[in-house]
């Protein structure tokens, strides 16, 4: 939930701004229940070959405004864990004050049952990182639910991306692997 995808840039959409208030409450709840929670931040060098899919426009630069958690969420940024990604997919992202990544943080919480995704992009970043960790999970033996808090995501719009044709297609390639889609934190 990044600004450039929600407030300014190239790709940024008001469909993914208006979902920032119920991420917040996410976030909220979360916090309440003392459960984990983990921000992922669209982070690019200047010359990221993942500019080549978005017609070589810059997105999210490392140091921009665009690079950075939307101000509803920047207050719970310190009791949380952040991951910076170069890529469309959280498994890869890292963690920039620690020697570790998002996947060495999943090998370390043991106890993991559940997994809660909410946030952008829907059929880009949220499902190159979802069917992943589900596959890693599958990999390694550890049964952990994945949940879609669908009130919580969202993608963007523009004249060459059908949001909702490509939202219900990737809700459809995730469901298909096992992650169940709620509406409500907990919920159906």
């Amino acid at each position: 939930m990044v600004n450039g995808f929600a407030r300014e840039g190239m790709l940024a959409s008001p469909l993914v701004d208006a979902i920032v208030p119920n991420v917040v409450e996410y976030v909220e709840e979360a916090k309440k229940e003392n459960r984990l929670i983990i921000f992922i931040k669209d982070t690019h060098d200047k010359d990221s070959v993942e500019f080549r899919r978005f017609g070589d426009e810059p997105h999210c630069l490392r140091g921009t405004r665009e690079a950075q958690l939307v101000d509803e969420l920047v207050p719970y940024e310190e009791e949380t864990i952040s991951f910076e990604k170069n890529s469309t997919s959280f498994m890869f992202g890292k963690n920039p004050n620690f020697k570790y990544g998002f996947i060495e943080m999943l090998d370390g919480l043991e106890n993991l049952k559940k997994v809660q995704v909410c946030g952008c992009c829907t059929d880009i970043c949220d499902t190159n990182g979802v069917l992943p960790m589900m596959n890693y999970f599958d990999e390694n033996n550890r049964r952990v639910d994945v949940e879609l808090l669908e009130d919580a995501m969202a993608t963007f719009d523009a004249p060459w991306h059908n949001s909702e044709q490509y939202e219900n297609a990737a809700y459809l390639l995730m469901e298909q692997q096992g992650a169940k889609r709620v509406k409500k934190l907990g919920g159906e």
